[in-house]
């Protein structure tokens, strides 16, 4: 139902953000084509995109945040797109592996945000002062706190408009397909 658009078809509004994501990788991923249909999605994605990744939260957990929610919300674009930037950025294969099974990682300071992360969807931010103290206790401040819940908000727009749009994946990810392992939501009566 939704157009994937070529920047010449796209709303006039969309066109730099494609050009500039068809500039940075190389290709127009077919998410951002069908994100395109609305230029505000697409532009307020790009950027809270950007914003996250400017935050103090390292590089790798930043990751394994938005893993976690690609895999939890089960957008197989997301989990293929971030499991390559891991691997690029020389990523374990273990680490990767444990995020698209929604594994406990070995990394005690990673397993930590990866617990938060689900901690703070749970309680739909309500987490208890346990779980933000083991949070801190690994090593992280209130304001990487804060910073998770940037990237769950960015993230969770990503994986709901992905899988609405019905994206496909692009050959340029071909090798790190993913499929959710448990079934998906329940059909409303």
């Amino acid at each position: 139902m939704f157009a994937e658009h070529t920047v010449e078809s796209a709303p006039p509004a969309s066109r730099r953000s494609m050009e500039a994501t068809r500039k940075r990788l190389g290709y127009l991923p077919s998410p951002v084509a069908r994100l395109a249909t609305s230029p505000h999605l697409l532009d307020g994605f790009l950027q809270l995109s950007a914003m996250f990744e400017m935050a103090t939260l390292d590089p790798v957990a930043r990751e394994v945040v938005i893993m976690t929610i690609a895999t939890r919300n089960g957008c197989h674009v997301c989990v293929a797109m971030h499991s390559a930037k891991l691997v690029k950025m020389g990523e374990a294969d273990e680490l990767v592996s444990a995020l698209r099974e929604q594994r406990p990682l070995r990394d005690a300071r990673l397993d930590a945000i990866r617990e938060f992360t689900i901690e703070v969807l749970a309680s739909a931010g309500a987490v208890s002062g346990e779980a933000l103290r083991a949070f801190l206790a690994a090593g992280f401040s209130d304001r990487n706190a804060l910073e998770v819940v940037l990237g769950i908000g960015t993230y969770t727009m990503s994986t709901l408009a992905n899988r609405l749009t019905e994206a496909p994946l692009d050959d340029q990810l071909a090798a790190f397909a993913w499929s959710e392992k448990r079934p998906g939501p329940q059909a409303r009566p």
